[in-house]
């Protein structure tokens, strides 16, 4: 057996922790409820708060260690609506299993309703923390978090690729493409999928370098409205003439490997099933291009429902009909 863990690591690994969060207002898109998008960033923001209260907070795990803390795999699953002017309760519980090399949290978000306590969220939070090649270590690490420490994020699948990428096309042609594009051309294959490039901006990414989850967040939610439009359900025309917005009901990211700032990253969203014409579920993939070679950075899954609103500010589940099961199940025919 190794030595002791340091007081705060021990903290990390055995002791909860409770905070309480609101939601951004950023995430109240429709009526008064705050999009999955944000209730993920609750999650990591209670996980951020765990590391503080354990006595090793992200900023001194840089500035100390030389560690730069990422999320590498969130899972949350979305029981009950979270509205803008909540407070949650966030609940967070070391699950970390003897010999695995990442953090594992679980995190459940409480809210009151009518007097009483009521769940609704619960996210499986890991935690990977990454030497950093651009500074120097001040001291030694605190014993027990070297096992927890990567040299780099995960190892991602290589896929030899026959197609010859596209060069950007200068920024006056906006930050991404749907097609033609021989890249996603190819990923996208005979798939029941949807292909998407765009160049990772700076403000996606941290610790200088690479992407983080919320960027990966942000693309999830971005992919699957371009997605949407492509198929003849844009968000706002679906709303406008059915009264219908989607909403998420569980998400999954986990990072692969490092997604590099201003890297071309191409993002292939696949329909994977459908469940009694009530929810649908569409898996995630990105890659990026490194030397003629596709390295697969993440993948995730999100399972999607819409909810109509049968009076004002009253929302509950809509039957997929067949013009919407078609759209989601016919993919556009694509030229390369």
């Amino acid at each position: 057996m190794g030595p002791t863990p340091a007081p705060a690591v021990t903290a990390l690994l055995e002791t909860s922790t409770t905070v309480r969060l609101r939601p951004q207002f950023e995430g109240n898109n429709i009526s008064y409820a705050i999009g999955f998008k944000q209730i993920n960033y609750l999650a990591e923001t209670a996980v951020l708060n765990h590391f503080r209260t354990a006595g090793l907070p992200v900023g001194q795990l840089y500035q100390r260690f030389g560690l730069g803390f990422d999320v590498v795999d969130i899972h949350s699953r979305l029981g009950a609506l979270l509205a803008v002017d909540d407070e949650a309760e966030a609940v967070v519980t070391p699950v970390t299993k003897d010999g695995e090399n990442r953090f594992g949290f679980k995190v459940d978000l409480f809210v009151e309703r009518d007097g009483q306590r009521l769940k609704c969220a619960g996210s499986t939070v890991r935690v990977l923390l990454r030497v950093d090649s651009h500074i120097t270590a001040q001291e030694p690490l605190p014993a027990g978090l070297a096992r927890f420490t990567a040299e780099r994020l995960g190892s991602g699948e290589r896929l030899e690729t026959a197609a010859v990428a596209q060069p950007y096309g200068g920024f006056s042609d906006g930050r991404g493409t749907t097609g033609p594009d021989p890249v996603l051309t190819e990923l996208v294959g005979e798939e029941n999928a949807f292909g998407w490039r765009y160049r990772i901006p700076y403000f996606y990414c941290h610790f200088n370098e690479r992407m983080q989850m919320s960027g990966f967040l942000r693309v999830m939610e971005e992919v699957e409205d371009l997605f949407l439009a492509d198929r003849g359900l844009a968000i706002k025309e679906v709303l406008d003439t059915r009264g219908w917005i989607p909403v998420v009901t569980q998400s999954r990211i986990e990072l692969l490997d490092e997604s590099l700032m201003e890297e071309e990253l191409y993002t292939v969203y696949t329909v994977e099933d459908i469940f009694k014409n009530l929810l649908y579920t569409c898996r995630m993939d990105c890659y990026v291009l490194r030397d003629g070679v596709l390295v697969k950075t993440a993948t995730g899954t999100i399972t999607h429902g819409y909810l109509h609103e049968i009076r004002p500010n009253v929302w509950e589940m809509a039957t997929l009909d067949e013009p919407v099961v078609t759209a989601l199940t016919t993919p556009r025919k694509a030229s390369a």
